[in-house]
């Protein structure tokens, strides 16, 4: 029998993880270069903060790791505004409706 993890089948977690795929990926102009590893730790520490929250035990830790989780979705969206990315628009899109769901994860976890 194999082990399934809890935030394996999130959607949330899901999204995140395609927003930080994304964001490795994209080249950064010359200019803003030093957001490049601001946008690629932020949208890692999404996906890394709702895994982390979702292996606790519902409570305070839980909800912590949940609410870093959206500090970091908001992060990411606000490098977004700063970097003209082709791309860029949608995923801010697709980090808003991340951060609509951690806010309800957080309230309830």
């Amino acid at each position: 029998m194999e082990h399934e993890f809890r935030h394996e089948n999130l959607d949330v977690y899901r999204l995140a993880v395609r927003v930080a795929r994304w964001a490795a990926h994209q080249g950064i102009p010359a200019s803003r270069r030093h957001l490049r590893d601001q946008l690629v730790r932020a949208a890692d520490s999404v996906v890394l903060n709702i895994a982390e929250g979702c292996g606790q035990e519902p409570g305070a830790a839980r909800r912590n790791h949940f609410r870093i989780a959206m500090g970091s979705a908001s992060e990411t969206c606000a490098v977004l505004d700063l970097v003209n990315l082709p791309g860029g628009p949608e995923r801010q899109q697709e980090l808003r409706r991340v951060g609509a769901m951690l806010s309800r994860m957080s309230r309830r976890g």
